[in-house]
């Protein structure tokens, strides 16, 4: 996320803490997003206005109800908040539209910030751009064919000197020394990996890139 503080995503999240039921809070906590806890639609509705989220989850599973009426009762008070909408298999609403986006118990910690992300307020200050691709470096964010996903600062600072060398072949072994922060550059498949994660974001067919190029013996090269 974001380093300037009035950048974070506000969540205002309505759930209940059951064993049974992950909760996601404190990862996204700890990924730096500022979350509101209520355990009821009432208290969400009441919440709306003081918290002023970019964007509220019902966490209609650990609730076990199926989260229309909090959905509609968000929604009457005129609020545009979009809305993310968490349910068990077994306790699905009906076929009507009561939220932005559904999601079905169950899913990773990744996923669901991947449905968070469209609902950010806004860019980060580092914003590198070249060709279809947009990397926002402060919320490590990479937009890309009409694809937004959330990455790991590796994979950032990856992407991140491939774009400002665009067109230049970068030595393999070079590049896993800066990013891994090493000297001990004899085994890179880490590198290999992390290249492969890149183009599953950014190429149309990750498995023939038209971007991000292997330049056999030597490394990568970023094409546009």
């Amino acid at each position: 996320m974001a380093k300037n503080s009035s950048r974070k995503t506000r969540i205002l999240w309505a759930g209940k803490r059951r064993a049974d039921i992950p909760s996601f809070v404190p990862n996204l906590e700890a990924r730096g997003y500022k979350v509101t806890f209520v355990t009821t639609g009432k208290d969400a509705v009441l919440k709306l206005n003081r918290v002023k989220p970019d964007v509220m989850v019902v966490d209609a599973a650990s609730m076990r109800t199926t989260g229309s009426r909090i959905c509609k009762s968000v929604q009457a008070k005129g609020s545009s908040v979009p809305i993310i909408l968490i349910n068990s298999p077994d306790n699905l609403p009906t076929n009507e539209i009561v939220a932005d986006v559904q999601l079905v118990h169950p899913f990773t910690i990744r996923k669901l910030e991947n449905r968070i992300i469209p609902f950010a307020p806004g860019d980060g200050d580092e914003i590198l751009k070249a060709g279809p691709i947009h990397l926002d470096m402060d919320r490590q964010v990479i937009r890309c064919n009409g694809k937004e996903e959330h990455v790991t600062p590796r994979m950032a600072e990856l992407l991140k000197m491939m774009i400002k060398q665009k067109g230049v072949v970068l030595d393999r072994r070079k590049m896993f020394s800066q990013i891994w922060k090493t000297d001990y550059t004899e085994d890179t498949r880490s590198l290999d990996v992390h290249i492969n994660w890149l183009r599953k974001i950014v190429e149309k067919d990750p498995d023939n890139p038209k971007l991000i190029h292997t330049i056999r013996g030597k490394g990568y090269k970023l094409v546009l």
